[in-house]
């Protein structure tokens, strides 16, 4: 039988079954040297632990139990115990093949973490863009659409359908010339002296398309070139305006 001092490391990873457990709880109300021991186990593992791979892959805490399995124990004494000072030895090697074991499959771990993030990300983005493509079709299809169009004097052309209903449209941007690098077209609705942004396409690209939201009571549309990433309110007259209504 499993001396029951060298249980202290299995113990803390919750290593053992029911019975060694039970069995390890009422030793730990008498016994000093385990119940220090359990306590310094237990801070090298909380120290172990990392934000990063909190959760780690399921595969990782077979690999802790697998290496426990083949860590050699000490074979009993004369009087059928492992002494103390075995005992602490064969308590120390669980400890440092639990703790490689942990440190070995922490960048694994990371990387499983890591991963799984990129795929959230992922589906997020996607069911994102899953509800805009659907919100501009109900804009296409709306009974109370209307289509506006501008041409730029330089070239390209801007459509906008808008639905009241909805209060929302769609901004379709083509052919207009492309902006420096460290430039873009921003899309504005303008309601009297009063201009809100409705989006920036990427810097450098002289075409898009954009969900509007916001356009019931706008009177128009205009499009100007802004810094990348935009600007708080149009710092140039649009290359582009019509009215919306």
């Amino acid at each position: 039988m499993t001396d029951i001092h060298a249980l202290a490391g299995a113990y803390v990873l919750d290593a053992v079954d029911d019975v060694e457990r039970a069995a390890f709880d009422r030793h730990l109300a008498d016994c000093e040297s385990c119940a220090l021991e359990l306590a310094e186990l237990r801070e090298t593992a909380a120290r172990l632990a990392d934000s990063t791979w909190s959760v780690p892959p399921p595969a990782l805490r077979m690999a802790v139990l697998a290496e426990i399995r083949r860590t050699r124990q000490e074979r009993p004494g004369p009087a059928g115990r492992v002494g103390p000072a075995a005992a602490g030895a064969w308590r120390r090697r669980l400890a440092v093949a639990a703790a490689a074991v942990l440190l070995a499959g922490g960048a694994g771990a990371a990387t499983w973490v890591t991963q799984e993030q990129r795929v959230r990300d992922a589906r997020t983005e996607a069911d994102a863009a899953r509800d805009e493509a659907g919100r501009i079709r109900a804009v296409l299809a709306a009974p109370d659409a209307v289509v506006r169009t501008g041409v730029a004097p330089a070239g390209g052309r801007v459509t906008v359908v808008a639905s009241a209903s909805r209060d929302e449209g769609v901004a379709l941007v083509a052919g207009l010339a492309a902006p420096g690098p460290d430039r873009a077209y921003q899309l504005w609705l303008i309601e009297g002296a009063t201009a809100t942004s409705a989006g920036v396409l990427p810097a450098g690209q002289g075409g898009g398309t954009r969900l509007l939201s916001g356009v019931r009571g706008k009177g128009l549309f205009g499009v100007t070139e802004e810094p990348a990433g935009g600007s708080a309110q149009p710092t140039m007259t649009p290359l582009v305006s019509f009215t919306l209504t």
